[in-house]
Formats: C-alpha cells, sequence, structure tokens
C-alpha cells in the first residue's frame, strides 16, 4: 500500500511538472482557454477580447530586456500597437519574415501579438491553440509562419506568449536570446 502511495505522489509530481505552461518548442502544452474568434482580413484581429493590463504590461517588461530589441510604435499594425524592433547592430539570419523595417513582432491594444515563428513552431501553435495563421501568411515567401498569437488572459499563459516572442526573436536573428 505504502508503495502504491509514493507511486502514485511521484505519478502526480510528473504530471504536474510536465503540464506547466511554458513554450518548449517541441513540446507546447494545450492552451486552456477558449480560441479567439478573428477576423479573416486585415486588420487582422481578435473579437471580443479584452487584454489583462498587468499581463500586457509584463509582457512589454520582459520583451524590452532582450538584448538588442527596442518597443516602438508599430509601423505595420494598427495605432495603438507596439513594435518589437531589432536594432541595427543585431545582424537578421532570417529578414524575409520581417513585415516592416526591423520589426519582428508587435503586440495590439487587445493583448494579441503578430509574430513571425519558425514554420514549423507556428503549426504547434496553431494546434495547441495559441495561435492563427495570418491571412497574408501564405502570400509572400517566408511568411508561412506568420501567426497571430492570441491574448495571455492569465500569467501561465504569459510564459507561453513570451516564450513564443522569444522563439520568433531567435528566428530573426539566429541569436540565442539567453546568451546574447
Amino acid at each position: 500500500m505504502k508503495v502504491w502511495r509514493i507511486s502514485q505522489y511521484l505519478f502526480v509530481a510528473i504530471l504536474v511538472a510536465t503540464s506547466s505552461a511554458s513554450a518548449d518548442a517541441g513540446n507546447l502544452p494545450v492552451r486552456e482557454t477558449p480560441i479567439p474568434r478573428t477576423t479573416n482580413s486585415v486588420p487582422h484581429v481578435q473579437i471580443g477580447v479584452e487584454p489583462v493590463p498587468e499581463i500586457s504590461a509584463e509582457l512589454l517588461k520582459r520583451v524590452s530586456k532582450i538584448q538588442g530589441v527596442e518597443i516602438r510604435n508599430t509601423v505595420i499594425s494598427l495605432p495603438g500597437a507596439l513594435g518589437f524592433w531589432v536594432n541595427d547592430k543585431m545582424a537578421l539570419a532570417h529578414p524575409e519574415v520581417i513585415v516592416g523595417g526591423r520589426e519582428f513582432a508587435h503586440l495590439h491594444p487587445d493583448g494579441s501579438l503578430h509574430a513571425s515563428l519558425p514554420p514549423e513552431l507556428a503549426d504547434q501553435a496553431i494546434k495547441a491553440g495559441w495561435a492563427v495563421r495570418h491571412p497574408w501568411a501564405d502570400q509572400r515567401p517566408g511568411w508561412d509562419g506568420f501567426v497571430m498569437i492570441f491574448t495571455p488572459v492569465t500569467f501561465d499563459e504569459l510564459e507561453v506568449v513570451f516564450e513564443l516572442v522569444v522563439e520568433s526573436y531567435e528566428f530573426v536573428t539566429g541569436s540565442d536570446a539567453t546568451s546574447i
């Protein structure tokens, strides 16, 4: 009986550890909140989603700490959106995926983001309920990983969304965000 309880606790510990909401490029957790509806045109926006101001602020704070990234007004999105820019000193491994300037992603006023992900990760993010392909993703070479990442509404979701932004940065620059 004691062996069974230890096994049961071990199983629960493993289950909790493997289900935490973090974005491992090969194993995204399934998003638990409902998948928002979006427009199928440009502007590409979510419908009926309100951001959580504290979560959006924390995301911006984290993104601003990535070396070589500047938060600026967007040059390609809606008024009020903030662009995540790779500064001029950083090399670009995939300039073809950048929509405008050196803006590799941007945060909309509703808390959603557009970002260029490696195509395989974009597919995983879509299947796990974190993203939807941009309506123009199939209209330009290199844009097959261009997605809208849904608004994070919990701090656990923020962890995944931030990791997706880091993956976008690493894809666009070819640099490891943790070692720069």
